[in-house]
């Protein structure tokens, strides 16, 4: 037995309530290194009257990685307390008592010893991840607002380019959208099934993308004013579509007033601790690329000196942006913040961020911008979600970059699902492309079989999805700024097969969010020879099992009752054919769940698929 291999760390991902009375508990152990383990568990303050110890419960081996096996159970405690420890039984026969003091022999003497096991001490409903349930339930939409809709040209900034006119937009371009446009498309979100809309920054700032604030209290002009957003949240309630605002707390823009007194007034200024100031006065060299300096004497955002970093552990500061926090909330009913380099912000402030956020609207939706793996934020007292980069990047490694094999696949789902609380994986925020990377459809090399291949995975994964405006369209662009293009709205330029598609997939995945949302994830059949993917959500007695074909060739299923589909073709009244880039949904009922050997329905599928090759050959000519 691989001890080494073997981890449990309490009241973490590892060890957490998942409902007011229900504890989930995880052991994580060498892959294919165990074979079995149960938990044994009781009140603390009756091991040696009940003598708990001496009745067990099995755990379920739930998702492995390359490297790791990981168990899971769900358990409850009378008195909201609990003493829990493992029961070890590896491949080679050893049997061990895994605790709080580590391995020891698995023996009477060991098992009474109440300093040996893991700890939940009470059971605290204060200290429980709460995830919004709406937000399970949201399928976002992606708004940048200078790009999607000019509504009202007379607040178009001076030089405002004709809506379109460029195929490449520049760095610097406007266009003029603003947040009347959005009004005015509502109806276009609603008839394509959106409920929530994440806007990028709407909050007066210089720049087109708004990420370089100068007034957080004020809308930028060129969008409109309070008046109209105020109309635009509430004909969006009224329509059941949620609001995400975009804060950017890490950095302001240079002619944020309180930074334009610290460049008059140096030292002397009120606003001097606001910011991370080396040396005064405050200074950089301009380069070629104006955006970017290595000479500047005060920290920024990445090496940019039109960004100069907020100190958020200055009180001042603290209380400048709670009140932005809480004053949106209040005044306008927002029901999420977006969180800007939120990785850059120090812990504390998150957590006051959190309890300020939380107090004006408890069911209010924190989404942090971290590309990385994100732990230490998703306790429950900072952020409820991230946006989920770590997860969606081994999406597209494997579908569109192809740079990792289907193993390393599923693996890495395996291991990002593992990393956090199931209530965290429930609304994780899974983004394909964003203002900030290439469109879906360019990186894809305008393959749009395979965008939608893409594209209905990630809508089956744990999290929620979030569409970018105008990829109902095809829409295309590379890096920042291309990524950027106006919104298309001309019907001759739209592409419908695709926007029908969206509609399609938008409607599934609403309708079975609570099997995506709450199911367990069963991986039936995952094969590098001929790309199959199969894998189920299976909750309350059904399975809605998905079989994917990132193949060369056509591959030939059992015909289930078929909800969702592309790329297929019914061959007989058992058989479908599943051509490469398709897919299909299907459903099933427990009992069919309990009385099918997955295993052998797995050797079926592929070895169906290698005798028919041939045909194959002969049917894809």
């Amino acid at each position: 037995m691989n001890t080494a291999a073997i981890h449990h760390q309490p009241e973490s991902e590892f060890a957490y309530l998942y409902t007011a009375d229900k504890m989930h508990i995880r052991l994580r152990t060498g892959r294919s290194d165990i074979k079995s383990v149960a938990l044994i568990n009781g009140d603390p303050y009756q091991l040696e009257h009940s003598e708990w110890f001496k009745s067990t419960s099995q755990m379920e081996k739930y998702l492995s990685t390359s490297t790791h096996d990981y168990w899971t159970i769900e358990t409850s405690a009378p008195h909201r307390r609990l003493s829990y420890a493992f029961k070890i039984e590896g491949m080679d026969g050893t049997v061990l008592f895994y605790g709080d003091h580590g391995f020891f022999p698995y023996q009477e003497a060991t098992l009474k010893m109440a300093n040996n096991y893991f700890k939940l001490p009470y059971f605290h409903e204060a200290d429980r991840f709460k995830a919004p349930q709406w937000v399970k339930e949201t399928v976002w939409y992606q708004i940048f607002p200078e790009r999607f809709a000019n509504g009202d040209p007379t607040n178009d900034p001076k030089g405002t380019l004709p809506w379109n006119s460029k195929e490449h937009p520049g760095r610097d371009d406007f266009f003029g959208g603003d947040l009347q446009g959005v009004l005015d498309h509502l109806d276009h979100l609603v008839d394509l099934g959106i409920n929530g809309i994440y806007f990028c920054p709407i909050f007066q700032a210089a720049s087109n993308h708004k990420y370089d604030t100068i007034d957080y209290f004020e809308i930028d002009s060129a969008f409109g004013d309070k008046k109209l957003f105020k109309k635009l949240v509430k004909e969006c309630h009224k329509r059941g579509i949620r609001i995400m605002l975009d804060a950017v707390f890490n950095h302001m823009g240079d002619f944020a007033p309180q930074w334009q007194d610290v460049v008059k007034n140096g030292a002397d200024s009120p606003y001097a601790k606001w910011f991370h100031i080396h040396k005064f006065p405050v200074s950089y060299t301009p380069t070629a690329n104006f955006e970017f300096s290595n000479d500047i004497t005060y920290d920024t955002f990445a090496f940019t000196p039109h960004m100069p970093k907020l100190n958020t552990a200055n009180k001042d500061v603290q209380d400048y942006l709670l009140e932005i926090a809480r004053y949106w909330i209040d005044e306008f009913d927002i029901d999420a913040w977006r969180l800007d380099v939120a990785n850059e912000v120090d812990h504390r402030f998150w957590r006051k961020f959190h309890d300020v956020c939380t107090e004006a609207k408890p069911d209010i939706y924190i989404l942090g911008e971290i590309w990385h793996s994100s732990q230490a934020w998703l306790h429950g007292d900072e952020f409820h979600g991230v946006m989920n980069y770590a997860f969606t990047d081994a999406i597209l490694s494997y579908f569109v970059y192809q740079t990792i094999p289907l193993s390393k696949l599923v693996s890495e789902l395996n291991h990002q699902l593992m990393l956090y609380r199931e209530q965290t994986n429930q609304i994780m925020f899974n983004v394909l492309d964003s203002h900030d990377t290439p469109r879906l459809l360019t990186v894809a090399k305008n393959n749009k079989e395979l965008m939608k291949q893409v594209l209905a995975f990630t809508f089956l994964q744990k999290g929620v999805p979030c569409l970018y405006y105008g990829d109902e369209y095809a829409m295309d662009g590379a890096g920042d700024p291309d990524c950027r293009k106006c919104m298309i709205w001309d019907p001759d330029k739209q592409d419908q097969d695709m926007y029908e598609f969206f509609k399609t997939l938008i409607a599934f995945r609403k309708e079975h969010q609570p099997l995506l949302s709450e199911g367990k994830l069963r991986w039936h059949e995952v094969d590098e020879q001929t790309g199959i993917i199969d894998f189920a959500y299976e909750y309350e007695g059904k399975m809605l099992r998905s079989i994917f074909n990132t193949g060369q060739l056509p591959v030939y299923i059992e015909k289930e009752q078929v909800l969702f589909s592309i790329q297929t073709q019914s061959l007989d009244e058992t058989t479908i054919e599943l051509a490469p880039y398709g897919f299909v949904v299907s459903i099933e009922t427990a009992e069919r769940i309990r009385h099918n050997d997955t295993t052998q329905n797995k050797h079926s599928l592929v070895a169906g698929s290698r005798r028919l090759s041939s045909l194959s050959k002969e049917l894809s000519r």
